[in-house]
């Protein structure tokens, strides 16, 4: 599909300072409404927002998820009221009581833009620095697809990101992954204001950020005057032509038009108050009443975003023809866009169980291929651990290439795990990106941000405890597991075998509303029989054991009215089943319990509940009776020699527990 041409209808000046005046007193009506927000960044933004909305963007308000639509990516979140203005005037679902509701509980118009709360807002953005980031990666799944579908993708991806936004490291690792691969598709306005909450930029930032986007391999471009339409539009125009990502310094000034408090932090964060608001009306002979549209501009936006409709149309007929002349790959783009998993996938995850024994990074890698041979939609890579993580898929993507799965982000993990979120939210593909799971700490930010926006992004996380051994505490996790545990929607599974780990992959690919982090080892692990320690993953819940109400909770070996139930994650069963068969021949009653995922694990009836993990207790207490676990950092030494170091041998769960139950009422 070639590009889409703009538009040839421009409004008139007039009407051009009409719809700029009007975004910039609507954001000021709706945070001195609410008595809470930021004025000062849409009213310096607002005529970059305007030239770009009604001169560039490709939307159709009538259908916001349009899959070949341009993506806009407010990444200074807090100027939010910027954003539902420019919904509010094209004609999105956003009605003007939605304005004067700004910021107020139950809301379409939230302190910052959420995804999922209002219809044309692409991602959560307010975390200053993870809207570019997602921005860069909505323009890769832009690339992406446009290489495995070329006559139906022909879109861009724009982001208007501030001071902040450039400051925060995020922005370093992702301009340069975006420089790196030649992301052409992607345009960044930088609202060039000189202003942070606490006073000038300068204060605590000297950079020259053109010539540091320069050195990515940016285009870069000047635009002096912030208000100067006609040269915005020129400078965007260039930018769509250059094969470059490009980045256009947008000097500008904060709170534009208010009196007093223009160019200075007094306008970032507070109301301007309605004496000032007045008088910022007066400046410009506004005399209609708060959250008034003129007629001029609402007509102005009607036929703009008529136009866009009209270019929808025409992307709905170029794909009838294409499902007509290739209707195979046609149903693969709408399987994939609506998250639908292929029917021939858990069979594929069954192959690949394996008799001998081998860690459950290796269960995964096998199940990550299992998963790609049906789901081309399937898409990662990792931080420069690829082989480390098992998570190799072939050639990577490059500037000349982008058909292939792998993605190599380089040793930027706050920066992948951002750019999955764009990724996921673009449409059309499932991601993973994998790290160590000590580097966990690295990209959490994102991973909170997957889990608000509800984005299947998959974590693969491995070398999972203090096993890693040589390496040392540095890269031996211990809290992890606990503090990913603590973020809402997060599923966080931790498999101790390779069948635990096929299931564990088709609980992550069945998830379509939320992220999972996949907890490997690095160790091998024996493949636990099913009559020694487990039932079968797959079985209905009414046949789980009474703890274990949901197949996803674990497996279970079975015992008559079982006095002791021990409950392990990931290495640490094998651990457990071992101090079983002890304590059995002790003449205890005792039951294994493998919980994968501890969301789903709930306490049975047995006298006695004791867990084996590897890492923190702090989530186990108050669940269990005894929980056998390590609370302090690890050491440098051999894996086994310091999981015995800290008590994880059969002979020392052993004392453990025969010293509670001596101590046992």
């Amino acid at each position: 599909m070639t590009d889409i041409a703009p538009t040839t209808f421009a409004p008139s000046v007039e009407t051009d300072q009409l719809a700029v005046d009007t975004l910039r007193l609507l954001a000021a009506d709706m945070v001195e409404a609410a008595q809470s927000g930021h004025p000062g960044m849409p009213m310096g933004a607002a005529p970059m927002a305007w030239t770009l909305w009604s001169r560039h963007l490709r939307h159709d308000p009538a259908d916001p998820e349009w899959a070949d639509r341009d993506r806009f990516v407010l990444s200074a979140g807090h100027g939010s009221a910027l954003l539902y203005g420019l919904l509010h005037l094209f004609g999105y679902d956003l009605p003007v009581e939605e304005l004067r509701r700004f910021r107020q509980l139950g809301s379409r118009t939230p302190g910052h833009p959420e995804f999922g709360e209002t219809p044309g807002v692409e991602c959560t953005t307010g975390p200053l620095g993870q809207g570019l980031a997602m921005a860069v990666g909505m323009a890769l799944a832009e690339r992406m697809t446009a290489a495995r579908y070329p006559e139906i993708t022909g879109h861009r991806t724009y982001a208007i990101v501030g001071d902040g936004c450039l400051m925060e490291g995020v922005s370093h690792e992702v301009s340069s992954f975006a420089g790196h691969l030649g992301l052409g598709g992607l345009i960044v306005l930088w609202d060039d204001n000189e202003i942070t909450i606490d006073g000038a930029v300068g204060r605590s930032c000297g950079d020259d950020q053109v010539a540091r986007f320069a050195a990515y391999g940016w285009h870069t471009e000047v635009v002096p005057d912030g208000t100067d339409i006609e040269a915005i539009d020129a400078a965007l125009t260039r930018a769509k032509g250059d094969p470059r990502p490009s980045f256009l310094a947008v000097r500008t000034v904060i709170g534009h038009g208010a009196p007093d408090v223009a160019g200075t932090p007094k306008a970032h964060g507070s109301p301007l108050g309605a004496q000032r608001l007045a008088q910022a009306k007066e400046l410009v002979g506004w005399a209609l009443p708060p959250f008034t549209v003129p007629e001029q501009v609402e007509a102005t936006c009607a036929v703009l975003a008529a136009l866009g409709g009209a270019e929808h149309a025409t992307w709905l007929e170029e794909f009838a023809t294409f499902d007509a002349v290739d209707p195979v790959r046609a149903a693969e783009f709408r399987r994939a866009r609506a998250r639908l998993l292929p029917a021939s996938l858990p069979d594929a995850l069954e192959a690949v169980a394996a008799q001998a024994p081998r860690a459950t990074r290796q269960s995964s890698q096998a199940c990550l291929h299992a998963a790609l041979s049906v789901m081309p939609e399937l898409v990662g890579g990792s931080a420069d651990l690829a082989g480390s993580t098992g998570t190799v898929c072939g050639e990577v993507v490059h500037r000349d290439d982008f058909r292939s799965s792998a993605v190599a982000f380089g040793i930027r993990e706050f920066g992948m795990a951002a750019i999955l979120n764009g990724m996921s939210l673009h449409g059309g593909f499932r991601v993973f990106g994998s790290t160590f799971l000590v580097f966990a700490d690295y990209l959490r930010p994102a991973v909170r941000l997957s889990a608000l926006m509800r984005q299947p992004v998959i974590y693969v996380l491995t070398h999972d405890s203090i096993a890693v051994g040589e390496d040392g505490p540095t890269h031996q996790p211990v809290e992890h597991v606990e503090s990913l545990r603590l973020i809402p929607g997060l599923q966080v599974l931790r498999p101790a075998d390779d069948a635990e780990t096929a299931l564990a992959w088709e609980l992550a690919l069945s998830q379509v509303d939320g992220p999972t982090a996949l907890i490997l080892s690095r160790q091998s692990l024996p493949q636990l029989e099913p009559a020694q320690s487990v039932t079968p993953p797959r079985i209905p819940a009414a046949d789980c054991a009474p703890s274990t109400a949901d197949a996803m909770a674990g497996r279970s070996s079975t015992a008559a009215n079982p006095s002791i139930d021990i409950v392990a994650t990931g290495s640490e069963v094998v651990l457990a089943v071992a101090a079983a068969e002890q304590l059995r021949a002790d003449g205890f009653a005792v039951r294994v319990v493998s919980v994968m995922d501890r969301t789903r694990f709930t306490p049975g009836a047995a006298a006695h509940t004791i867990s084996i993990e590897a890492g923190s207790t702090a989530g186990w207490t108050g669940l269990v009776d005894l929980a056998i676990g390590i609370d302090e950092f690890g050491h440098s030494g051999p894996g086994d020699e310091v999981m015995a170091r800290h008590g994880f041998t059969v002979r020392a769960v052993l004392d453990r527990i025969r010293d509670y139950l001596d101590g046992a009422p």
